[in-house]
Formats: structure tokens, sequence, C-alpha cells
């Protein structure tokens, strides 16, 4: 949920909202192999996120470096999720303090990240192990490491890539696998980012001959990055599996979103899902509400961002998205794998979700929300693709960070049961 996705995401939105509707994936699912024990999972950050870096000119960061009232799951919330019909976690974890660390500090990390597997282990899940750089860190962010192979940091980024292969390369054979990178920044047809990524797994497959590895395409890991991906040369990988991110439309998933750049989004709310759920004058209304209670822009600002707000939302609601929107996106995934030979159980929808609206949040009305992610989770199983969920914690959470009590909406939009205890 992190680096491309979150700058040039209004560009994103509107083609998103303007894409035709592409005929609906076979409602029956294909067969899964079996082979790959990864079909439902959640995200876990910020489990090893949150930290605590020291301000420029420093590099590095306080000790212990991630802040201590970030909600981290424990022993009973990671076996109530594989009580609620989960199998696996996908585990994100910023480099930056480790690559920061002294040596004595690197292998402390080392520890806490191996006895985190083996805690998901216990439960019974899977895990993914993603090494997910935060772009909001001065130093330590995709820029410097995973820009190019001549970026700043590259060559210690990817010494980490092995290290954690080696660490993960003996823990439960089959159930555990390493995501090298977070939604990568180049360009969908960049041919910068098949070097980085071809890099990083000789790193990995150096430390570790069997660990299944997942393989990604650019933009942020979004549909059209994968589908610009050639898969050939990865094979000399396997084994391997694929990834991608799906948070279409964003007008829909990041309305309210304050992490957002954009001016749109930090006023949206009340978009509807299906768009014919609502109407756009219901929606600007409560824009203009939001809007209303801004004291941080100026009028002029505001005026423009509402311009520019109501411009995207006419797009939304002409386009009418629902359930076929979302399977029009998928089919060009499941037919990018047709095209390569690639069964459907080896590409992970490795995120999606919506913000909710809460004590901290104004974005999507919870019922909406709860559709939304019930028809994505849906469309993906359709088309026999595994999937994570974005997040365990915080704004598109199916967990309360404080109670540890699961939302019960979420729990039913994505196919799962209420847990006990």
């Amino acid at each position: 949920m992190t680096g491309w996705s979150r700058r040039r995401i209004l560009g994103a939105a509107v083609v998103a909202a303007t894409a035709p509707l592409l005929g609906a994936l076979p409602g029956k699912a294909r067969a899964a192999t079996g082979a790959w024990p990864f079909r439902r999972g959640v995200n876990t950050w910020p489990w090893f996120a949150l930290t605590r870096e020291f301000p420029a000119p420093r590099t590095d960061y306080d000790w212990p470096p991630f802040q201590s009232q970030r909600p981290v799951p424990t022993p009973a919330d990671l076996a109530r999720l594989s009580a609620s019909g989960l199998d696996f976690i996908r585990l994100p974890v910023d480099p930056g303090p480790f690559l920061a660390a002294d040596a004595g500090q690197r292998a402390d990390l080392m520890a806490m990240l191996s006895a985190a597997v083996e805690a998901a282990q216990a439960a019974n899940l899977g895990v993914i192990v993603n090494i997910q750089a935060n772009g909001a860190t001065h130093y330590w962010n995709p820029d410097r490491m995973v820009s190019s192979t001549s970026a700043p940091e590259f060559a210690r980024y990817q010494v980490f890539v092995g290290e954690v292969a080696g660490m993960l390369a003996d823990m439960a054979p089959g159930r555990i696998a390493l995501e090298p990178v977070n939604e990568p920044p180049q360009d969908c047809s960049s041919e910068v980012w098949p070097k980085v990524q071809a890099a990083l797994l000789t790193a990995a497959r150096g430390s570790a001959r069997t660990l299944p590895l997942l393989t990604t395409g650019g933009c942020g890991s979004m549909v059209r990055g994968l589908t610009a991906l050639d898969p050939a040369p990865l094979a000399a990988f396997e084994p391997i599996l694929f990834t991608f991110h799906f948070y279409e439309p964003y007008l829909f998933s990041h309305q309210g979103a304050p992490w957002m750049r954009e001016p749109v989004y930090r006023a949206l709310n009340n978009v509807p899902w299906p768009a014919s759920a609502g109407s756009l004058e219901r929606t600007l209304a409560s824009v203009r509400a939001r809007m209303a209670e801004d004291t941080e822009r100026s009028d002029e600002a505001k005026r423009a961002a509402y311009a520019e707000t109501e411009r995207v939302l006419k797009v939304y609601f002409n386009a009418q998205p629902d359930r076929r929107f979302i399977d029009g996106y998928l089919k060009q995934v499941a037919d990018w794998a047709d095209s390569h030979g690639i069964a459907p159980e080896r590409i992970i929808m490795g995120e999606f979700g919506a913000l909710r609206t809460d004590a901290r949040y104004t974005a999507a009305p919870n019922p909406d929300r709860a559709r939304y992610v019930a028809d994505v989770r849906q469309s993906a199983e359709a088309a026999g693709f595994p999937w994570a969920f974005w997040d365990l914690f915080d704004g598109m959470g199916m967990m309360d960070d404080t109670t540890r009590a699961f939302d019960p909406a979420m729990v039913e939009a994505l196919g799962l049961r209420m847990p006990g205890g």
C-alpha cells in the first residue's frame, strides 16, 4: 500500500473509472493443483514497520527501531486468524532498521523476524515475508534502494534479501516464501525493473535454492504492471509465484485517505459501491461538508480541489463501476496467465481493500466497503487467484487495534468465519 500507488494515484483512478467493462470472468473457478499453500491471507503491517528514524542528516534509527505503540499480533491473534479460515499472512518488513543497524542490533532484528515467522507457523499459518521499503523515510526509501541496480543503497539491499532468504530457507519448507520488493517504483514497461528484480532474485537463490520467491511487475505491482511483465526470464529462478495489488477504482478504495498527495482525496467521502447504490449529488454534498470543516486549506485551494473532485466523480458515476468492472480488470491478469501458461493459483493478489469510516477517518460508508471487499474477493476466487487482504490493523483493517475484536462485516465479506475467543 506504499510507494508508486500513493504518488501517481489520481491518474490511475481516472483510468480505472473510464476503463471499459470487459467481459466477466467465468463463474466457475479454475481448479487449483494444491501445490501451493497460499490461498487466503491477510497483511500484518505494521508488525515490522512504523519506525523511529532520526531526522536528516542522520540515517540511523533509535533503539529499538519500531514504535512501541504500534499494533502487533499476539499468538492468540494469530490463532484466531487461522481459526477464521485464513491460511497465511503476508508480513511486510521495513528494511531500513536492518540496514542501518550495527552487527549486534542486526542480529537481534533478524532474531525478532525469525520469531515472528515461527509464531505464525505455530498458529498453522504460512508466511510470505515481504521486504517493504517505506517511501516516507528520508533515507532508507525505495528510490535509494531499488530504483535501479546503481541506486545508492541497492547493493546493501541486495545483501539483505540474500540474508533473509537464507534465514527462511530451512523454516517450514513449502509454507514460507519471500517477496523481495513491495510495489516497485518503476513504470509499467520499464526496462530497469526486470534488471533490479533479477539481481534480487539471484541474491535470494544464492542463499535458498528451493524457497518460493514472489515476482511482480512495475508501477506499484498494479495489474498493468504484471501484464507488461515477460515471465520467461524468471523461469531461471523457480520455484516462483507472481503477485499484483488491486485497489481499483481508487476513487472508492482511497476516499478520505489522509496520506494521499492529490487534493481530491482529502475531503472525498460517501462514494458508494457499486456506483448505482448512491448518486453524484449525495457524494458531492458530503464532500462539501468535509471541506467546510477544513481549516487548514485556503478557500482558493478548496475551490480548486472541489472542481477537480466534481470532475472525477462525474467520470466515476458515468462509468457506474460494479462487480463487472472488477471482473474486467482481473480478466486482464487471467488472459496474461493463459498466454504464458501460468496456473492461476501461482498468481497472488497480494493486497486489496478500502479505507473505512471510523473515529479517525471519514471515508467509504461501511456497508459499501463490505460490498466492495466481497466483490474483489469473489472475483479473485472466481479467477482462481489466491489473495491477501490489506490489512489486519489500522484504517483498512479487519481487527480493532486496541480491543482485537474482528470486524464481522469484513469477516463475512472475506468469506471467513468469526473465530471464538
